[in-house]
């Protein structure tokens, strides 16, 4: 039913709402009870005067009886509507629903709406507690003291006569192990209580990825060659931490080479002139296509390319760098998804593979996916390669190169653990979000 013709419902519900008979209504409108009631009943369109001396009754903006429910009530309830399409809600009927029932459609709006937020807390903290080492490093560093102290308090409290010297080397251990507990559980409780805060990182790896957050993952200074790598880095008062420092730095030089191999102005008179193409644009400048990828990251935005994320990682899996999209998160700790066409890369190194790829997120999303795995760092005999493997992905809906390739979009997570979709022959572990949470 269309949104305009439920102006009689919208009537009906607010009279109904300020206890108002029919006939009452209609004598204060200055029209009969029985012209009144069809109107209600949407048998009977109305405008002009009428509908503005009936809104003055009741109370409301004419607006709110023509238009009803807002733009944005719709839209929050058709998300939710996708959100769970094994429940066929009736989608040609929701601006009905929504302007008969105006309160329920809200408190349904916003159930979905704090249901996402508790869903991406969910899979934050589990995330967290599960794969973040420095908490299983606490935590272990905990038990192991108290149970130190427990087995010196039990020597002390279990033997009878203890030689001096042996009970003041107790006490001491008691002591010390008890200092270290203080500081140990006040470090833990510090950790915690700044999961969320920018401002209090406890590890390397947040302080270079905020870092590189704060920066847009993007170094005009280093592009323009005004500042070196250390005048960065040194100058930075966000990186507080000594292996900090030397994880930027080596990332930063591995920027600064792929500058040097594809510099700002010739990068973007290439996309001007040709488009997205990571693998034209290695062959132009004779540059690993890596190298094209990571460049087309970092400079997406004054080359005009919309939103790009990139993921690296070692022969290991370990990803060594992360720049994530809000469609495609990555997984702070822990393991990634196995169907990730980043890994595949791992197995055909120097081989560009393309994959389209699809979110098994709460809402379906594809992606275009580029990747490749390269040798990194110099080439000697005797020594053993060193291979790293860089994926570049960017929202798809309708792409081109997907429909030339005719490749069906593959499925993906983010993580086993906090993936909920079934039947996945690649699952390592069972998944903490139940089916319907």
């Amino acid at each position: 039913m269309a949104r305009d013709t439920l102006t009689g419902t919208r009537i009906r519900e607010r009279r109904t709402a300020l206890r108002l008979k029919q006939a009452e209504l209609a004598e204060a409108a200055g029209i009969s009870a029985s012209y009144l009631n069809l109107i209600e009943h949407n048998r009977r369109r109305i405008g002009g005067k009428l509908l503005l001396s009936i809104a003055r009754i009741l109370e409301v903006e004419p607006s709110a009886l023509v238009e009803g429910a807002e733009v944005a009530l719709i839209a929050a309830l058709r998300e939710a509507a996708a959100a769970r399409p094994d429940l066929k809600a009736e989608l040609d009927r929701i601006d009905e629903f929504a302007g008969r029932f105006p309160g329920w459609a809200a408190l349904l709006a916003d159930s979905r709406k704090r249901i996402d937020a508790l869903e991406r807390t969910v899979e934050t903290l589990t995330d967290r507690l599960t794969h973040d080492p420095h908490l299983a490093a606490s935590l272990h560093d905990m038990l192991s003291t108290v149970t130190s102290i427990r087995s010196t308090a039990g020597i002390l409290a279990e033997t009878g006569e203890i030689e001096p010297e042996w009970r003041d080397r107790f006490h001491r251990n008691i002591n010390e192990d008890a200092r270290r507990l203080a500081e140990s559980s006040t470090a833990l409780v510090r950790y915690l209580d700044s999961a969320d805060s920018e401002a209090n990182l406890t590890s390397p790896q947040e302080e270079v990825e905020a870092f590189l957050e704060e920066n847009a993952y993007h170094f005009p200074v280093l592009e323009e060659g005004s500042r070196t790598v250390d005048e960065i880095v040194d100058g930075s008062a966000s990186l507080t931490m000594a292996a900090s420092r030397d994880a930027m730095r080596r990332y930063l030089s591995r920027y600064a080479r792929d500058v040097t191999r594809i510099p700002p102005a010739p990068l973007r008179d290439f996309v001007a002139a040709q488009g997205f193409d990571p693998a034209a644009l290695a062959q132009a400048f004779d540059a690993p296509l890596g190298s094209a990828l990571h460049r087309l990251a970092t400079l997406q935005a004054e080359a005009g390319l919309g939103p790009l994320g990139l993921v690296i990682c070692d022969a290991s899996g370990t990803l060594l760098f992360r720049k994530p999209l809000d469609e495609f998160p990555l997984p702070r700790f822990g393991a990634a998804c196995a169907l990730w066409p980043l890994f595949t890369a791992l197995t055909r190194p120097a081989q560009p593979i393309y994959r389209l790829v699809e979110q098994s997120a709460r809402e379906a999303r594809r992606f275009e996916t580029f990747s490749v795995a390269e040798p990194t760092g110099g080439m000697r005999f005797g020594d053993v390669a060193r291979i790293e493997a860089v994926m570049l992905f960017r929202p798809s809906f309708d792409s081109q190169r997907a429909g030339q390739t005719g490749q069906a979009p593959v499925p993906i997570g983010v993580s086993c653990r906090i993936c909920a979709r079934t039947g996945c022959s690649a699952r390592r572990e069972p998944s903490v979000l139940a089916e319907g949470l």
